[in-house]
């Protein structure tokens, strides 16, 4: 990880969860982190949690990524103030309890896409093009899904998942896309999916906790060991993508 010393890495969805262990991990292993949340609060709580001496090495920032004009803004400020990301992780994501056939559920279907797959677009394109006019070696991951390697059936166990594998198959397809443009564009930037099973976060809605209490899970801190295994790989290695399942797991 010498090469990532003092870098700057992006990290959305911080506040809580997966995206919270990976900015931890990733400060742990010498990186500055900008943590990008809706909840400001949550993320000056994870800030004050780091030891002394690291706080200063996360920053954070309100940004809700399902709405582009803040995303464009707070990288706009990330390029101003800190000259721009060396490493973005696309971990902001959502699930909403509905059913596709639902009427009158379009503002919770938007809510999904705009966040889990616009998100992660909006995200990418201002660090992508940032890493290019720098010349950097740079690093683009997303938290993917096993729901978007195949659409899980829960029928009779847990509500419908909805919209919700629509849009992780929409990031596989995204992320073999992004590693195609990439190359187009002759730069140095890798781009790797992280697909986990279940992991012990709050992405579940309230209502469907009754569901899934005895589920087994990862916890989020081994999804921060994959990231971290696909930064310190040599940069002519291209780890495409990760598939991580709790022991157990029934899909």
């Amino acid at each position: 990880m010498e090469r990532w010393h003092n870098k700057l890495a992006v990290v959305t969805g911080a506040s809580g969860g997966i995206g919270a262990a990976c900015a931890r991990a990733m400060i742990g292993a010498g990186l500055r982190v900008v943590g990008l949340a809706r909840r400001e609060a949550k993320l000056k709580e994870l800030q004050e949690s780091l030891p002394s001496n690291l706080r200063q090495n996360f920053i954070p920032r309100r940004c809700d990524v399902s709405k582009e004009e803040q995303v464009q803004s707070a990288f706009d400020w990330i390029e101003r103030e800190l000259e721009g990301a060396d490493v973005l992780l696309n971990n902001a994501g959502i699930t909403r309890e509905t059913e596709l056939v639902t009427p009158g559920n379009t503002q919770k279907l938007r809510e999904v896409i705009d966040t889990n797959i616009m998100g992660v677009i909006w995200c990418t394109r201002a660090a992508f093009n940032n890493m290019i006019r720098r010349d950097v070696e740079g690093h683009v991951l997303i938290i993917n899904s096993i729901a978007g390697q195949q659409v899980l059936n829960f029928i009779d166990v847990l509500p419908s998942f909805n919209i919700y594998p629509a849009t992780k198959f929409a990031i596989t397809a995204i992320t073999e896309t992004y590693r195609q443009e990439f190359q187009l564009h002759k730069s140095k930037v890798r781009v790797t999916g992280i697909c986990p099973g279940a992991v012990n976060t709050n992405i579940f809605p309230e209502e469907i906790h009754f569901y899934v209490k005895d589920m087994v899970r990862l916890e989020p801190a081994n999804i921060a060991d994959a990231v971290l295994y696909a930064l310190r790989t040599p940069p002519h290695v291209q780890i495409h993508e990760i598939t991580i399942k709790p022991m157990g797991e029934l899909f």
